[in-house]
């Protein structure tokens, strides 16, 4: 039931009344599942807001880093519901980025996991930090809420008389990519309440279903649809080990949702057919997806069914997978949803809170992302003859501003629309559908504009393929032939191949790409050229190609080979 919220103290508030007894969050313990009830996270939350308010804080800034974990959860919500402002961090900062964004951000207060305890102990001394106060996760956090509930059994206790300022800039998000050229949005209460009003229309979840927390929590996707919108509706919480535990989590804590990115779903798909391969039961695969196929069509749906070994493998109680980040491969989301693991795509930007448009059960069509959420309006600026242009929306989803960047708030925030820089188009039906981004169009010498990604997910098909980059190459008489840079996997292409030598492996993908890719296209989107490698893209700490210094170090490899 769709429930607007005026901040995320109303959470807290709901979650005292409805969900205290329940079983909120599951993890691993020594190998051992154990559980926390709602109870224990409400009153932890109070203790360490307490804390904190007794605190002589400037700017009232608190980050906090460490991997997903039931503690980051607690932090976030007692900074939120104190009326602190909340700096999540990039899990997977290197140690001169982390020093830079607790200076830009001017945080006083870090709460980390014991992992980064020697990047930590290194900052101590640096001046340039505003830090006073260091709490790890694993040795003081125990301590630090004892005081806290000592605190709080005063009649001077703060927490509960605090309010929150719902429009003011509550959370500071730093945004993929270097430091120097990260941004840092601030978010409100307003926009967060606003998001999960919007995601309430889509997605029925509730106290019985079992949220899978995989994707980083410092991302806005993983944190307001997985994070906040679970705790809002009573869902219990489970703690991914990691990636390589990832499939065994989904069985072992009974998930039935969670949210993920394309390379997540991409590899399973691919794991699942080569199960089916090593088993030598493709074709029984083919004929049952057709019998599958037919009967959905006059309302039988026997996926269940014919498909129990693979349900078996991803977990039987799986309801359905929200896929965001980029756009996933629509045979990949198809094979996905044929073989009987739901798949949804959805849309947005750390800007808008994030999640712009999303499929469910009543709104979902191939290759696009769902329709705008509720209360959020989309258009299409400047659109071509096709229909494509800059993807703009306006909502209460959308961000405040650039913290310290004038500037750069005014090029994006435009009469209250937000220009996200993507670009795409809708459909006669209200489907919004991704093209790619505006900066990253080649622009060729007749005019035409060609999307990379377009390209790159053809290519992503092809056998042993990791991953792979398409850019434009200028010639000498100044027009733009199209590129392409490929990352194999070398067990995956000695397999399917039979190749080892990489001359060989080259010429093999770019007999491929002539034959099954440039011969599908017109001209003018014919890959010229293709080179080959083991060594994986330049990409930022959320796992996104940086398109341009990946093209700079390939233009710089050329230049060293002369």
């Amino acid at each position: 039931m769709a429930k607007k919220y005026k901040d995320l103290r109303d959470i807290l508030t709901k979650i005292e009344n409805e969900f205290m007894e329940e079983d909120g969050f599951i993890f691993k313990v020594k190998g051992e599942i154990v559980s926390l009830k709602y109870s224990q996270f409400v009153n932890d939350i109070k203790c360490l807001g307490e804390y904190f308010l007794n605190q002589d804080l400037k700017n009232k800034r608190i980050a906090f880093i460490s991997p997903n974990r039931y503690e980051w959860e607690v932090t976030y919500m007692a900074v939120a519901c104190s009326n602190l402002v909340c700096v999540p961090l990039d899990r997977s900062l290197p140690q001169n980025e982390f020093k830079n964004l607790l200076v830009r951000s001017e945080a006083e207060i870090l709460v980390y996991d014991k992992k980064y305890t020697e990047m930590v102990e290194e900052l101590k001394y640096d001046k340039d930090i505003h830090i006073q106060q260091y709490i790890c996760m694993d040795t003081d956090f125990v301590d630090v809420l004892e005081k806290g509930k000592e605190l709080l059994s005063k009649k001077t206790a703060k927490f509960p008389k605090v309010k929150i300022d719902n429009d003011k800039p509550r959370i500071m998000l730093f945004t993929s990519g270097t430091t120097a050229g990260s941004k840092c949005v601030l978010l409100s209460h307003k926009n967060l309440c606003a998001q999960l009003y919007g995601i309430s229309f889509l997605y029925e979840i509730d106290k019985n279903d079992v949220y899978l927390s995989f994707l980083p929590l410092h991302h806005t996707f993983e944190c307001s649809t997985g994070f906040l919108y679970g705790i809002s509706v009573g869902a219990k919480r489970a703690y991914s080990e990691g990636l390589r535990h990832f499939v065994d989590n989904i069985k072992e804590f009974n998930v039935t949702c969670f949210v993920s990115v394309p390379a997540i779903m991409e590899g399973v798909y691919k794991n699942i057919m080569k199960g089916v391969e090593k088993n030598k039961k493709m074709m029984q695969l083919k004929l049952a997806l057709r019998a599958s196929d037919a009967l959905k069509k006059i309302g039988i749906d026997v996926r269940a069914k014919l498909f129990k070994d693979v349900r078996e493998k991803v977990g039987e109680k799986l309801r359905f997978v929200v896929c965001g980040g980029a756009p996933l491969n629509p045979d990949v989301c198809k094979a996905l949803n044929n073989l009987g693991i739901t798949v949804y795509q959805g849309y947005g930007l750390t800007e808008t809170s994030p999640v712009i448009s999303a499929e469910n059960a009543k709104n979902n069509r191939l290759g696009s992302v769902g329709r705008p959420m509720e209360g959020v309006r989309v258009k299409i600026d400047n659109p071509d003859s096709n229909g494509i242009g800059e993807i703009i929306t306006k909502s209460d989803n959308v961000m405040i501003g650039y913290y310290d960047s004038p500037e750069e708030t005014k090029k994006s925030l435009k009469n209250g629309w937000f220009y996200t820089g993507d670009l795409g188009y809708i459909d006669d039906d209200g489907f919004l559908f991704i093209t790619g981004r505006k900066k990253d169009v080649i622009v060729l010498k007749n005019g035409k504009n060609v999307f990379p990604e377009e390209l790159e997910m053809l290519v992503n098909k092809l056998p042993g393929v990791v991953e792979n980059i398409v850019y434009g190459a200028k010639q000498e008489d100044g027009d733009i032939n199209l590129y392409c840079k490929i990352v194999y996997n070398k067990n995956e292409v000695k397999e399917s191949m039979n190749l080892e030598d990489e001359a060989k492996i080259r010429d093999e993908y770019w007999s491929m790409i002539k034959t099954k890719i440039n011969k599908s296209m017109p001209t003018y989107k014919y890959i010229k050229n293709v080179t080959v490698t083991t060594e994986g893209l330049i990409k930022t700490t959320t796992n996104k190609v940086k398109r341009n210094d990946e093209i700079k170090r390939i233009e710089e490899s050329k230049v060293t080979k002369m």
